[in-house]
């Protein structure tokens, strides 16, 4: 029997300092990097993943790269534990101000083939008002830095609708991102989640109101589609064959295993996770016994959400596999697709970018 193909999200919960936006879990307690090393490396030998093939790996955070040297003893724990495919995208989240040469040059070499830089803002002002530790000098240089080693996989992160932030400066801040000659771009809108500094302080005042999201939105969608990267998912943009494998594999409701603190899973229709607890982490022999259900997956409520997120959009056979009607589906579009937020043909239904800004409100719609 073929072995299952499966992606594995590898949750690094270290910090140097928490981001006043971020809603993530994350610690700045760095002391407990050894601990959670080896506690990671138990938690995937005693992974669910037999019968197993890794498709993609992914280290996210938090600022991974914090981890240093050790993110090559988990990987290393990975491969022990089950085959990884040849082509197998292994990617690493970083934050510019946490990389050095040779740390990176021993990543590449260890088998990273993707690296994902918070690059967020595109000047000093933006970058501290974000509460980030690099500069816009050491932004540009950790991509510099990561081709030189031999990373052509190479993705940033910018954030749209911050304080402060106008039609022209977001545009401005896309034009940047596509000079560094990155194959791949993610443009998230900021939201402020009540629990987090941002919340408290009240900055959405500050922050550009619903309408002239849109306009920020729709303009960095063109600047970078006018560079060549295409819109492949709401906030995702790259040029051909550098879309994340990985991200796609959420979007396209496919087996993924979360291992760490806050990580969440989905393995054949099940969904679980870890709870958001580094202590109880690192401190149990077998930490898959914090696991906690969450009840089954990939619904048809879900099929929709996600495949909607995708510039290609939900596939009509699979819709139909699942038990519902295209045909439903079709009349409930169609004022959409009038309106210039859905397209639709005899295969696909998917939103423009016009729909991606209202996507909520058209999935509920669209929901049997």
């Amino acid at each position: 029997m073929p072995l299952a193909p499966v992606s594995l999200y590898l949750h690094i919960p270290f910090c140097v300092r928490r981001c006043p936006y971020c809603n993530f879990y994350s610690t700045t307690n760095l002391e407990l990097r050894r601990d959670f090393t080896a506690a990671m490396v138990r938690a995937i030998e005693k992974a669910p993943l037999e019968g197993r093939i890794a498709r993609t790996v992914y280290f996210g955070g938090g600022t991974p790269s914090l981890l240093g040297e050790s993110l090559i003893t988990v990987l290393e724990a990975v491969r022990r534990r089950l085959p990884v495919e040849e082509t197998a995208e292994i990617t690493l989240e970083a934050n510019p101000g946490t990389v050095e040469p040779r740390l990176l040059l021993q990543l590449r070499q260890a088998g990273f083939n993707r690296i994902s830089f918070g690059l967020q803002a595109g000047d000093e002002e933006g970058l501290k008002r974000l509460g980030r530790i690099h500069t816009v000098d050491q932004g540009r240089q950790a991509v510099e830095l990561a081709r030189q080693v031999g990373f052509e996989n190479i993705s940033v992160d910018i954030m749209l609708a911050t304080p402060g932030q106008d039609i022209l400066t977001a545009r401005r801040l896309a034009e940047q991102a596509a000079d560094l000659g990155v194959p791949h771009i993610s443009a998230y809108l900021l939201k402020v989640e009540p629990d987090t500094p941002f919340g408290h302080q009240g900055i959405q005042d500050l922050c550009p109101d619903e309408d002239q999201t849109a306009d920020i939105y729709l303009e960095v969608c063109r600047t970078l589609e006018e560079r060549g990267f295409g819109h492949y998912e709401i906030s995702n943009f790259a040029r051909p064959g550098f879309e994340s494998r990985h991200n796609r594999a959420y979007w396209l409701l496919e087996d993924y295993l979360g291992i760490g603190p806050a990580a969440y899973s989905c393995m054949n229709g099940e969904r679980f996770h870890f709870p958001p607890d580094l202590k109880a982490f690192v401190e149990r022999e077998n930490p898959w016994s914090l696991r906690q259900e969450d009840g089954p997956g990939g619904d048809g409520e879900e099929l929709l959400m996600l495949s909607l997120r995708l510039g290609e959009g939900l596939n009509l056979s699979r819709w139909a596999k699942a038990g519902f009607s295209p045909e439903e589906l079709r009349k409930k579009a169609a004022p959409m697709v009038r309106a210039g937020l859905c397209g639709m043909d005899e295969h696909r239904l998917w939103l423009t970018d016009e729909g991606f800004l209202l996507s909520n409100s058209i999935i509920t719609a669209l929901l049997p």
